[in-house]
C-alpha cells in the first residue's frame, strides 16, 4: 500500500514492495538437479525439457546428443572424456564449455572439401590424422566458447569428464534420443 512521506516542503510517495529473492545455482556433471517446470498457464503436456548435465552423465564419451533443435540447426551435448577423434565440418560450428577443462587442437586442412564436402551438413569424422598445417590449440574452462571453423579439423581432449554444448547443423553424427532425455510433466 502506498504511503506518503511529507517533509522539507516536498511530498514524496514511497511504495511498499515485496522483493522476491532468487539464487542462481550452476550445475555440473558431478552435481545437478533434473529440474522441473512451473506452469504459469497452459497444459503441462505441451512442454518438454531436459538437463544437459543429466544427458552428459548418461552419454558415451564424444556422443553428440541433440538437446535442442530449430529447423536444421541443433544444440548437442557432448561428454568430453579422454581424446576425441578428429572432426571437421563444411560450415562453422561453435562450442561452449559447460563444465570442466577441455583443450581443442586445430589443423588447417590441406583439402577441406575432400574431408567435409560442401553439400554435407553437420559434423563429420576426419578418419585418422588430418592432413594439413597445425593451427594451434584453445584451452576452455567453464563458460568459455570457441569457434570450430569451416576448413579446419579439430579434436577435444579432457583429462577429467567435462560437458560441452555444441551448435551445429543436424548431421550423421547427431544422436536424437528424445524419449530417453526429455522430462515431461
Amino acid at each position: 500500500m502506498p504511503r506518503r512521506v511529507v517533509g522539507g516542503g516536498r511530498e514524496e510517495v514511497a511504495l511498499a514492495t515485496t522483493v522476491t529473492q532468487y539464487t542462481t545455482v550452476f550445475g555440473s556433471l558431478e552435481q545437478f538437479e533434473k529440474g522441473s517446470i512451473e506452469l504459469v498457464s497452459g497444459d503441462a503436456k505441451h512442454y518438454v525439457f531436459s538437463n544437459i548435465y543429466d544427458v552428459a552423465s548418461r552419454s558415451k564419451p564424444y556422443e553428440k546428443v541433440v538437446v535442442g533443435k530449430n529447423l536444421e540447426y541443433v544444440q548437442e551435448v557432448i561428454r568430453a572424456e579422454g581424446t576425441s577423434p578428429w572432426y571437421a565440418c563444411s560450415h562453422d560450428e561453435f562450442v561452449i564449455d559447460m563444465d570442466g577443462d577441455v583443450t581443442i587442437d586445430f589443423v588447417k586442412l590441406a583439402e577441406p572439401d575432400a574431408v567435409a564436402s560442401p553439400d554435407k551438413e553437420g559434423t563429420v569424422l576426419v578418419g585418422g590424422e588430418p592432413v594439413g598445417r597445425k593451427m594451434g590449440r584453445v584451452k576452455l574452462r567453464k563458460g568459455h566458447q570457441s569457434l570450430l571453423p569451416r576448413g579446419a579439423a579439430y579434436r577435444f581432449t579432457a583429462q577429467r569428464p567435462a560437458v560441452l554444448l555444441q551448435q551445429t547443423i543436424l548431421g550423421d553424427l547427431s544422436v536424437q534420443k528424445w524419449a530417453d532425455i526429455c522430462i515431461t510433466e
